[in-house]
């Protein structure tokens, strides 16, 4: 598997010290599970987040977000955004904190 693995180090040292992440290999990456729901992860040079169906539309007019269709086909609720649009920690933080958002909400179920 290939895969940005310096924006992968630098989401676990945002990470460290919270409790309930997994990592997980998933669609040819790694995915970061919160209490085994996947919130986001990343795919060759990209993060992927699932933000959701109710912000999916939201999240892409955002800077630099495409869908996700590593299978041709969108899947509704993932974004991907590029890394190299992921610098500064406030961009990268901002995106995972979506993610977080969406797989708490699930938690709750």
């Amino acid at each position: 598997m290939v895969y940005d693995q310096q924006l992968v180090s630098r989401i676990r040292a945002m990470l460290a010290g919270r409790h309930g992440f997994a990592e997980k290999k998933m669609f040819g990456g790694v995915s970061f599970l919160l209490n085994g729901k996947m919130c986001f992860g990343v795919i060759k040079d990209d993060l992927v987040v699932r933000v959701g169906p109710k912000i999916y539309e939201k999240a892409l007019a955002m800077p630099h977000a495409r869908p996700m269709d590593f299978t041709g086909k969108p899947m509704k609720g993932f974004v991907y955004v590029g890394s190299k649009w992921l610098s500064r920690n406030a961009a990268l933080e901002k995106w995972l904190d979506l993610g977080m958002d969406y797989a708490s909400s699930l938690l709750k179920k």
